[in-house]
């Protein structure tokens, strides 16, 4: 089958796309390598710099819906320059903060800027590229953001090292200047919809509160919040469903395809960030390997998914995003049972092996997943859309780093990587469970254009 080849403006266009899901992945975890310096050069306590980390975090999942409804409603690309200029002053004011207090108050709302691109970059790929092209751009957009992650740390450290812990943010300046240009110039125009429905601000303020609560339970170990946050999720469907015009239309998650597809996606992520929790753990203490060497061994999944993004859209759409799916699905399942029942003598290949092959079919998953979930999805809704799916995945990240630390904690490698495959198998069996996967989304579309008064077909912008 021939590969289409992207035009110059459509490439300069993923190059903003790209821009815009690197910058903020890689500030996920920039500062996280660098807590002990910042904690030193702020006179605070350890615990109290790890709200540098968190501010950041909170702010993404607790507003990632919000802003992807409201580029649908304002406009995807006035949106999208509007959060690119607020991670950037945002960065800027991190680099001068004098204290840890506005040092944490700047990484919120540099959170909020990454909420809005994380958000409509995913929202963008359906007016940017042709639709035979979408498993290459969602590849592309997945090795962003493992690139970013992968190389945070390091990045940082070196930052850190030779110019103060000031750069860690202010080189994200440069970047955003770039990626504004890039934005304004290459991007498609906004277009007005048939009819534009009013914001949703008290669905808007119940869906971060609840939120919010969630993660700082799973973060923290404040169990309490997650009776609010169980309670605040009650009272949002409640609030949403009386609605005239609800932030979530609680119908899309009727269609099985949508529901299935956020619902794997928080599964895979719950078992991805359970591999990032374990494996120093596991390589130090069990295999014994020192600090450097820990390090080195854990950059494989990371280089694997990065390495491995494009390829796999490409895979998605030669093959179809829903065999894609099922596959990656498959394989992932594979690595986890490998990893579980893989005896200690095998050493660093016993890991390794296993790794890559999870990130490698992580990096399908996504790519087969997003496509299925984005394409045929009406313009109007795109973001919203795009938000719910980076949501689920922030949801699972979190879960695991809490629920799988706890198995791993309490039962070790085996019994934590035996869950992963359960979880793994469950998620592939709500893919076949979905038998009409692959059209579901735009059945979704059809009926919210339906809902909203506009037409299910594409709008070229």
């Amino acid at each position: 089958m021939k590969t289409l080849t992207p035009s110059t403006p459509v490439r300069w266009a993923l190059a903003s796309l790209s821009l815009s899901m690197l910058m903020p992945s890689l500030d996920t975890s920039i500062a996280n390598a660098g807590l002990p310096t910042l904690a030193q050069a702020l006179d605070a306590a350890f615990q109290d710099v790890q709200w540098i980390v968190l501010a950041y975090l909170l702010a993404i999942t607790t507003l990632i819906v919000s802003v992807g409804r409201l580029g649908d409603l304002v406009g995807r690309k006035r949106l999208l320059l509007s959060g690119i200029v607020i991670f950037t002053l945002a960065s800027l004011a991190c680099g001068l903060a004098p204290s840890l207090v506005w040092l944490v108050a700047a990484r919120a709302v540099q959170g909020l800027g990454a909420a809005i691109m994380l958000a409509l970059t995913v929202a963008f790929v359906a007016d940017t590229v042709p639709k035979a092209q979408t498993g290459s751009a969602m590849g592309l957009l997945g090795t962003m953001s493992a690139m970013g992650t992968t190389l945070g740390p390091s990045l940082g450290g070196l930052l850190m090292s030779g110019f103060g812990w000031q750069t860690i943010f202010l080189v994200n300046v440069p970047l955003g200047v770039l990626n504004f240009v890039l934005a304004y110039r290459c991007l498609p125009a906004d277009r007005p919809v048939a009819r534009r429905s009013g914001f949703d601000f008290p669905g808007t303020l119940l869906l971060a509160l609840t939120l919010g609560a969630y993660a700082l339970a799973m973060t923290l170990g404040h169990w309490g919040l997650l009776l609010v946050a169980g309670v605040g999720g009650g009272v949002f469907l409640w609030v949403e469903a009386r609605s005239t015009s609800p932030l979530i239309k609680l119908a899309m998650f009727r269609e099985r395809g949508l529901s299935a597809s956020l619902a794997m996606s928080a599964l895979v992520s719950t078992v991805m960030m359970s591999t990032l929790v374990v494996g120093p753990f596991y390589l130090s203490g069990t295999l014994g390997l020192n600090a450097a060497l820990v390090g080195l061994t854990l950059s494989v999944g990371p280089l694997v998914a990065a390495l491995g993004g494009v390829p796999a859209g490409r895979l998605v759409d030669r093959f179809g995003a829903q065999r894609m799916t099922m596959f990656g699905l498959a394989t992932l399942a594979l690595g986890a049972v490998v990893l579980a029942i893989m005896p200690a003598g095998f050493g660093v290949p016993g890991y390794v092996v296993p790794i890559a092959v999870i990130t490698a079919s992580y990096a399908l998953f996504q790519a087969a997943n997003n496509s299925l979930v984005m394409t045929g999805v009406s313009a109007d809704q795109r973001g919203v859309i795009a938000g719910l799916l980076s949501l689920s995945r922030n949801l699972g990240l979190i879960t695991g780093a809490s629920a799988m630390g706890a198995v791993f904690a309490g039962n070790g490698m085996r019994v934590t990587f035996a869950v992963a495959a359960g979880l793994i198998v469950l998620a592939l069996a709500i893919a076949l469970r979905t038998k009409n996967l692959n059209s579901s989304p735009s059945l979704v579309g059809a009926e919210l254009a339906r809902d909203s008064g506009v037409s299910g077909n594409k709008i070229s912008n």
